[in-house]
């Protein structure tokens, strides 16, 4: 009865079993993967956000398949405040980032086609790309004193039905950024093989050190649909207001916008208030990013703290965004040991599989937890490490 593309294994993993039936005993778990920033105990400019989707305007039905204008233009003055010329008419609005894939897979690729796409990465991407018929090619990011795209990978993987690679800038959980000698490369890959690039940078904002980042919304050497919104840029996932930003050769651009802007016109999928608050709530990051990137540092500093007191396990190297990474021994599955630190620890955390780590040693911690929460739940991880070890 039901198509191929959903044919997922719909029951909870092992994990998620254990985390319900410890909530369904009444314990209190530290958790240590919130992704959430709206529940991360941050201050936000309450009374701003809900003044700005109270417009009248709301009441007036002007469909426009790209996005209404001046929320556009507010996206391109985003880009413009950093550096990057972005023209409005080049932005395609969307609900989400997920919505932005599927738009983009759908312009791409016929049903069978591939994609490259990184590994470690976010799990997202298979749940994508079954729905559009696509099929995922990975490509490996190596460590060595830092994270590195493997680009003599890209070159044995891709085929003749290899349509585009993804990069994510920075990496999530990874948190490395493509650097300007990548970029170069990836470009001459792209034009030698007729591909495109599908860029998210949904964490761009977030880099450790305080130096911004090139973004590749204005990339002009390959044809780029560069991801992003307001769920990590201000912290405003439930505001629904995402963007695909087209760059590249102009032999390319005005095709790939046109065809874009028909694909969006048949889901017309943004809503007016949201839209009409964009000048608005885009400012915002103005006032939460300060907040965030101040929690991403202390955190960090506390992580390492702790991990300075034993040499069980160390932190890998991050760049940008919210998460952390632990190479820790390998006794176990990281998924059993994730299932003990709930158990016996009553702290949740994300095993290394769940990003597609090559094996097992590697858990995943996301740098937004309250401070207290944070500091609590690493002792608590590097004990159990300790007790076992």
């Amino acid at each position: 009865m039901f198509s191929k593309r959903t044919d997922w294994k719909l029951t909870p993993n092992r994990l998620t079993e254990a985390q319900r039936e410890a909530t369904a005993a009444g314990r209190e778990l530290l958790d240590l993967t919130v992704s959430n920033p709206t529940r991360a105990g941050l201050l936000y400019d309450a009374e701003a956000i809900l003044r700005s989707l109270a417009s009248s305007a709301v009441m007036d039905y002007d469909p426009q398949p790209k996005g209404l204008r001046s929320a556009r233009e507010a996206v391109a003055a985003y880009y413009g405040e950093r550096g990057f010329g972005v023209d409005h008419e080049s932005l395609v609005l969307t609900t989400s980032t997920s919505e932005g894939y599927s738009y983009v897979l759908r312009l791409l690729c016929n049903p069978g086609d591939e994609v490259l796409v990184p590994k470690p990465s976010y799990p997202l991407f298979e749940f994508l790309a079954d729905l559009q018929d696509v099929k995922l090619t990975p490509y490996p990011l190596i460590y060595d004193h830092g994270w590195q795209i493997d680009l003599s990978s890209l070159r044995k993987v891709v085929n003749d039905r290899t349509r585009a690679a993804v990069m994510v800038h920075p990496n999530n959980p990874t948190g490395s950024y493509v650097d300007g000698a990548e970029r170069s490369e990836l470009n001459a890959f792209c034009h030698e093989h007729s591909l495109a690039l599908i860029v998210d940078e949904v964490f761009l904002d977030y880099p450790h050190d305080g130096v911004p980042r090139a973004s590749f919304a204005a990339n002009r050497e390959a044809l780029t649909f560069t991801l992003s919104g307001l769920s990590k840029i201000a912290g405003l996932p439930q505001m629904k207001l995402a963007w695909v930003a087209v760059s590249g050769p102009q032999s390319q651009l005005d095709d790939a916008l046109a065809r874009l802007e028909i694909i969006a016109d048949t889901y017309l999928s943004m809503n007016a208030p949201v839209q009409l608050a964009a000048p608005m709530l885009l400012d915002q990051r103005k006032s939460i990013q300060p907040l965030l990137l101040d929690r991403l540092r202390s955190n960090l500093e506390q992580l390492d703290h702790e991990l300075g007191k034993q040499k069980t396990c160390q932190r890998l190297q991050v760049e940008g965004g919210w998460y952390a990474v632990l190479r820790v021994p390998v006794t176990q599955s990281d998924e059993d040991l994730a299932i003990d630190l709930l158990r016996k620890a009553s702290l949740l955390v994300h095993p290394g599989h769940f990003y597609d780590f090559p094996s097992d040693g590697y858990l995943v911690l996301s740098l937004i937890t309250p401070p207290s929460i944070f500091r609590e739940g690493v002792r608590r991880v590097l004990d159990h490490l300790n007790q076992e070890g």
